[in-house]
């Protein structure tokens, strides 16, 4: 993205005494993606070796010259270097009375843009242990986006990245604070604390109810056992691929049971048993935990995870 490097020979000797390589820009340059012009030329000693043109600009077309003095060209070669990921999206705003995200377009300086990776965690004023994190891509022409279940009372933390081949690039991250009451209480996912908690036994008894929402039947949960963690880290466990417990891992998060979960029922954390592949490993004593109800649904753009949370000192 940055510099290309040229091998060269030279099979006539006589013809290479006072030879040079020089980069050029192929095209002029123009707002919004202006590139200097690269200054200086090499000589080229010997019958081969590496011509190097440094300090280029990413997915910009050069053109590569070896002459003789004062205007023999020998070889000429027009290419464009490589992409990169681009820089952080800016003006990222919230439109709170309409429920839309918006952020400026990104220039295809570093490399086209492919599209937005939209990361947003939703979290409720009325209920803390309650929270949502829908990620999704939308396309690189698209520069604002509605969310689906906007509440005003909620606060929404929000990343937008750029994608280009290369990849994705920083991200830009805004936190916009609920405003004014909540129109409604979130959708069935309040939580009691754990109860019956054995820290000998290493077990503790969660009131589970499914978290039903609009538009799914899914009564698939999975029921995710984390070490104590601040707010922000919640969101990132809430919507990260997670393995079964392991005991040489024990300080990660883990998934402990796949529930088909359609009415409420008492959940035994910490028994010892294993289905469908996970293990509900025994709680450590003396140790601190926030455990996740976890929903998850996918499509061919976007996931949305919906979590409950409790926390439980065994």
């Amino acid at each position: 993205a940055t510099s290309i490097k040229l091998n060269w020979t030279c099979t006539f000797p006589e013809a290479c005494q006072d030879m040079r390589g020089i980069c050029r820009l192929a095209l002029p340059s123009s707002p919004p993606c202006e590139a200097e012009e690269v200054t200086g030329e090499e000589m080229l000693q010997g019958q081969q070796g590496i011509f190097t043109c440094p300090l280029l600009q990413p997915f910009t077309p050069y053109s590569v010259t070896i002459y003789l003095p004062p205007s023999t060209v020998l070889f000429t070669w027009q290419f464009q270097t490589k992409e990169t990921v681009p820089d952080k999206p800016q003006n990222l705003s919230l439109d709170a009375s309409a429920g839309v995200l918006r952020w400026s377009a990104l220039p295809p300086c570093k490399g086209e843009i492919l599209g937005y990776q939209l990361s947003i965690t939703a979290r409720s004023a009325h209920e803390s242990s309650f929270l949502e994190v829908e990620r999704l891509r939308v396309n690189g022409s698209v520069t604002e986006y509605k969310l689906p279940d906007h509440r005003p009372g909620h606060t929404y933390v929000v990343t937008v990245q750029g994608l280009t081949a290369a990849g994705a690039g920083a991200a830009s991250r805004q936190e916009f604070p609920g405003s004014g009451l909540e129109t409604s209480a979130p959708l069935n996912g309040s939580s009691s604390g754990a109860h019956g908690i054995s820290p000998s036994q290493g077990t503790a008894v969660l009131p589970l109810r499914p978290i039903t929402q609009p538009y799914t039947a899914q009564s698939e949960h999975q029921l995710i056992v984390a070490a104590r963690q601040d707010p922000a880290a919640l969101a990132s466990i809430c919507s990260s691929d997670l393995q079964p417990f392991n005991a040489n891992q024990q300080h990660r998060a883990y998934v402990a049971a796949v529930l088909n979960l359609t009415a409420p029922t008492d959940f035994v954390l910490g028994d010892g048993t294993s289905q469908h592949g996970y293990y509900n490993a025994p709680l450590q004593p003396d140790s601190n935990y926030t455990v996740l109800l976890r929903l998850v649904r996918r499509g061919q753009q976007a996931e949305k995870f919906t979590c409950v949370c409790y926390s439980i000192s065994a």
